[in-house]
């Protein structure tokens, strides 16, 4: 076998790889006689075939298995020669083979960078910190009080007030035709909660059990349904109670029937709550601003074929969203060369910060133990209150599926350690700031790896609702 190196460019390098004739009829005639041991021929004991009749037989087939191998062979010398390290696949085009002959092809591989590292114990960063205000347990308690809160019917020819629950049947018309989702019966709306869109609770105010009135309405113009986003709206609502809200009491017995023993034990929890809740977002500003640093020291080339597939990636999302009406607003209004530049600008961002999060995970030895994974699908399996077996069940029976949790879990850890080098000092902030995006808040406009299209997840409405 011969290799011959025929380019190098950047990152980019070219093979040209010759497999003598003899070696391949070597390769096809050892690869015949394992094939004559096993199979079975009338006239002819296992083993006893001849070769002739096996070529005339197996040839073909043989012959393609022993080309593959003979490609593969050789893209693994190349590689291995000169001692790269690929980024992806490499491309491997024939350009030459009649049986007989030699069999000529290249080898195409774009190789990982080297990845210089910067000094992570010189990196300072900023963590936003906010305190728990009284005022936020006591939101959080009424949030719970109202989620308890009962209703009681009123008497008849009471007349429905803002913060009274209706109970209504509706039917949804656009241009005279009805549409899916404008459609329910029996359904609780509490006046006053802006659940519906615009205008139609405000016309349910004045109503009394029995009465039935044609509500009019536009649906916004950003509406999520396509459909109906802009378009005039009528619906035949009937009223069949008017209920009056029971206020739940913020007290111990409140906390006892959520399973605590008094108020104070309630109110600690829901502040250790948000607590967690804070810390979650002063780690992605934190993460965010460590990212925005480890991009601006760390330059070099990167596989433009990774770019491309993470581009793809981004593009296709992008695409879905445009097609679904979620176009993120600072998108909207750009051409798609606009688009294609800043979005190709993240992808390789994107592809920059995971090879230097990389590169300190091999340096550092960081690894991803079994203790991860487990801890990675127990907390998935909490998502799903109830069906944590499945969860479980799903994660054992796909490896993929499993595989999938690597990637963050390798990346936290790779961040964990990076910050546990860094000078970190905490930065008192109000809650405000602390809750604001952290793109929004990050002293860089570059894009990170999470700035990329992504589906926004929301329970599922009634077209009614906005």
């Amino acid at each position: 076998m011969q290799v011959t190196q025929t380019n190098a460019d950047g990152l980019k390098r070219e093979f040209k790889v010759v497999i003598p004739a003899g070696q391949l009829a070597t390769k096809m005639e050892t690869r015949l006689v394992e094939v004559g041991r096993n199979v079975r021929i009338p006239g002819f004991r296992p083993g006893k075939v001849p070769m002739g009749i096996l070529r005339k037989k197996y040839g073909s087939s043989v012959m393609g298995e022993v080309l593959e191998s003979a490609v593969n062979d050789g893209a693994k010398q190349a590689i291995q020669e000169h001692q790269l390290r690929p980024a992806l696949q490499p491309k491997i085009e024939i350009t030459s083979f009649t049986e007989g002959s030699d069999l000529e092809f290249t080898v195409a591989v774009e190789t990982l960078p080297d990845v210089p590292l910067m000094e992570l114990g010189s990196l300072a960063l900023e963590k936003p910190v906010a305190e728990v205000a009284d005022s936020a347990v006591d939101e959080a308690l009424n949030r719970i009080a109202t989620s308890r809160e009962k209703t009681e019917v009123v008497g008849d020819g009471h007349a429905a007030e803002k913060d009274e629950v209706v109970v209504i049947d509706f039917l949804g018309k656009v241009d005279g035709v009805a549409f899916d989702g404008g459609k329910a019966e029996g359904y609780s709306l509490k006046l006053g909660s802006n659940t519906f869109i615009p205008g139609f609770e405000d016309q349910l105010v004045g109503t009394k059990a029995g009465d039935e009135r044609v509500v009019k309405v536009t649906f916004p113009s950003e509406y999520g349904n396509s459909d109906l986003a802009g378009k005039e709206a009528e619906f035949e609502v009937k009223v069949h109670e008017v209920r009056k809200v029971v206020p739940t009491v913020v007290d111990d017995e409140l906390a006892k029937g959520l399973g605590l023993e008094d108020l104070e034990a309630l109110k600690k929890a829901l502040r250790e709550e948000i607590e967690r809740d804070y810390a979650g977002l002063s780690r992605a500003h934190l993460k965010r601003r460590l990212l925005d640093q480890l991009a601006l020291h760390h330059e070099f080339p990167v596989p433009q074929g990774m770019v491309d597939l993470e581009f793809d990636a981004i593009w296709k999302q992008l695409e879905k969203d445009k097609t679904e009406g979620r176009l993120d607003p600072a998108d909207q209004g750009k051409s798609d060369e606009e688009l294609t530049a800043e979005y190709r600008a993240i992808a390789d961002r994107r592809v920059r910060l995971g090879l230097v999060l990389s590169e300190v995970g091999r340096k550092n030895n960081i690894a991803i133990t079994q203790e991860d994974l487990n801890r990675a699908v127990m907390n998935e399996a909490r998502r799903f209150p109830g069906q944590e077996h499945l969860v479980f069940q799903y994660y054992q029976r796909n490896p993929d599926a499993m595989n999938g949790l690597r990637a963050p879990i390798f990346e936290e850890k790779v961040i964990d350690f990076i910050l546990e080098l860094a000078k970190v000092s905490d930065k008192t902030v109000s809650l405000d700031e602390l809750q604001q995006d952290p793109d929004a808040q990050s002293a860089s406009a570059a894009p990170t790896e999470e700035d990329k299209p992504k589906k926004k997840a929301a329970r599922k409405k009634s077209s009614a609702e906005e």
